[in-house]
C-alpha cells in the first residue's frame, strides 16, 4: 500500500518533493487537479466534490494513507470526509491535512501575532484562527487573502509576483506580525522572495518545511499504518491537464524522465 499526495494544482509537488526527500523509503502516488485549478473560489459544496473525487482515485491506486495537501481543500472538505466518507467506504484507510500540523507549529515557536496569507477559500473559512485560538488562545491572527498567487504559478508567470506579493504582505506588516504563515501548498515557491523582503525579526512558516517531519513523528506513532505501507522508493505522478508550468516543475524536481500521466475525475453532481 502507497501514500496518496493531492492537491488541485502543482504546489502538491512542491510538498511531495519535501516528503519524498526526508522519507525516500515508501511508495508515492502523485494526483494534482490542474484542469480545476485553482480551487480558492470555488463553493464549499464544490471543492469536497472535487476532493472526494481526488480521495477515491488514490485510494483505487492502491493508498493506505493520504495527505490533502490544498489548504482549501483540508478547511473545508477534510473533516466531512474523514467524519463520513471514510467509515462508510474505506474505514481501514485515513486521509490527513496539511492545517493542523502547520498550526502545532506556528503555536509551538509561541508567537503572539500571527499573519496567515492564503487563498480566498481558506481565509473565509476561517480554520487558522479558529484553529490556532484553540492551542493559543492569546494569539491574534490576521488573515490575508491573496487569490492572485496561485493563478501566477500555475499559468509560469512568478516573474510578476514581485508588486502584488508587496500588495498582499503590506496589510500584514501594518500589524506587527511576528510569523508568517504561508497557508497554501503553491506558496513555497515565493518564501525566499518573502523571507528577503520582510524584516529579518518575522519568522516563515512554510509547509514544506513542516509536513514531512509530522509525517514521520504519525507513522511512529501508528506502526499498524506503517507496516502495511510498501517501500520500493516508486513514485507515481497523476494530472487531469498537462500544463507546461506543471511540466515543467516536474522535470526540474524530479528529472528528465518524469512522466505525467492524464486522468479524468468523474463530473461534479449536485442533487
Amino acid at each position: 500500500m502507497k501514500i496518496g499526495l493531492f492537491d488541485s494544482g502543482l504546489g502538491g509537488l512542491i510538498l511531495t518533493r519535501a516528503i519524498a526527500r526526508a522519507l525516500p523509503q515508501y511508495d508515492y502516488v502523485y494526483l494534482g487537479d490542474t484542469q480545476r485549478v485553482p480551487y480558492g473560489n470555488r463553493s464549499p459544496e464544490t471543492i469536497y466534490e472535487f476532493t472526494r473525487q481526488g480521495v477515491d482515485f488514490l485510494f483505487r491506486k492502491k493508498c493506505r494513507l493520504i495527505i490533502v495537501a490544498c489548504n482549501t481543500a483540508s478547511a473545508e472538505a477534510l473533516r466531512k470526509i474523514q467524519r463520513t466518507h471514510l467509515p462508510h467506504n474505506y474505514p481501514d484507510r485515513r486521509v490527513l491535512g496539511v492545517i493542523i500540523p502547520t498550526v502545532e507549529e506556528v503555536a509551538r515557536s509561541g508567537a503572539r501575532s500571527v499573519g496567515v496569507l492564503a487563498t480566498l477559500g481558506t481565509v473565509n473559512s476561517r480554520v487558522y484562527p479558529k484553529e490556532l485560538k484553540k492551542i493559543s488562545p492569546r494569539t491574534k491572527v490576521y488573515q490575508e487573502a491573496a487569490p492572485l498567487l496561485v493563478p501566477l504559478i500555475e499559468s509560469g508567470g512568478r516573474q510578476w509576483a514581485k508588486p502584488i506579493l508587496q500588495s498582499y504582505l503590506k496589510p500584514l506588516l501594518k500589524k506587527r506580525i511576528q510569523t508568517l504563515l504561508l497557508g497554501c501548498t503553491h506558496y513555497p515557491l515565493y518564501k525566499t522572495k518573502i523571507r528577503r523582503w520582510l524584516p529579518k525579526n518575522i519568522r516563515v512558516v512554510s509547509q514544506d518545511e513542516i509536513v514531512p517531519g509530522k509525517l514521520r513523528d504519525y507513522l511512529k506513532r501508528h506502526p499498524e499504518m506503517e507496516h502495511r505501507l510498501s517501500k520500493k522508493s516508486r513514485r507515481e505522478f497523476y494530472v487531469t491537464d498537462r500544463t507546461a508550468a506543471m511540466k515543467q516543475l516536474a522535470q526540474k524536481w524530479f528529472g528528465k524522465r518524469i512522466h505525467l500521466k492524464l486522468v479524468q475525475l468523474a463530473d461534479t453532481s449536485f442533487t
